[in-house]
């Protein structure tokens, strides 16, 4: 497994990480879904769908591996160990305050589809919140801007069948300023954005989830 190790930290770290070349050249293609018990907020449900260039030294060395094999137990590990690391690259918000999670996720999972890798996991609140009358806010990113992680379509996110009558999901795509675009585009190879300015997170699809 001293290959699998190295693909990892050698691959998706690197890609993850903040002294990859400028401007996103990674992508990671998000579905997610709210997750709901007892009339309360609890967790979002996620699979990430890495690029072909991302996804090729991962898949390499799962070979011909099954769904299930030993293989896919490790690579999923390693992998989210990293995700681990950067608290999930998401942030959930209600009232003005970040919403705590759990430090583990409760299941996670790597497969193949095609030639490219997918990472699932569920991403617990440390407390379930309430539902009723409430508003939160979340969204997954990159802090570097260096990875692109995004929605392709609204519908990506998405509500459990118990909340599609009392709940909506909307997806807000922003649009950053001149400024702010300009300064994106003049990073060269190695520079790192200051981290005041959070540049990805500027750059984030943020997913507003209202309930009655």
């Amino acid at each position: 497994m001293r290959a699998v190790k190295q693909c990892v930290t050698g691959v998706f770290l690197a890609l993850l990480s903040f002294t990859v070349s400028a401007h996103p050249h990674s992508f990671i293609r998000l579905k997610t879904q709210v997750l709901a018990e007892n009339g309360h907020f609890s967790g979002l449900k996620m699979r990430w769908t890495m690029d072909e260039i991302t996804s090729a030294d991962l898949l390499y060395d799962a070979g011909n591996a099954q769904p299930g094999d030993e293989v896919w137990k490790k690579l999923a590990a390693e992998v989210m160990a990293n995700v681990l690391g950067q608290h999930y690259f998401t942030e959930v918000w209600h009232n003005g305050q970040k919403v705590k999670f759990l430090n583990r996720p409760t299941e996670y999972g790597m497969e193949r589809e095609g030639h490219q890798a997918v990472l699932t996991f569920i991403l617990p609140l440390a407390e379930p919140q309430p539902l009723n009358g409430e508003q939160y806010t979340f969204s997954t990113f990159d802090p570097t801007y260096f990875v692109d992680m995004s929605y392709d379509k609204a519908s990506d996110a998405a509500l459990p069948a118990e909340l599609q009558k009392s709940c909506k999901l909307a997806v807000h795509t922003p649009k950053p300023g001149e400024g702010v675009l300009n300064y994106a585009q003049s990073l060269d190879k190695a520079d790192a954005p200051k981290e005041d300015m959070e540049l990805g997170k500027q750059f984030a699809q943020t997913v507003t989830l209202s309930c009655q």
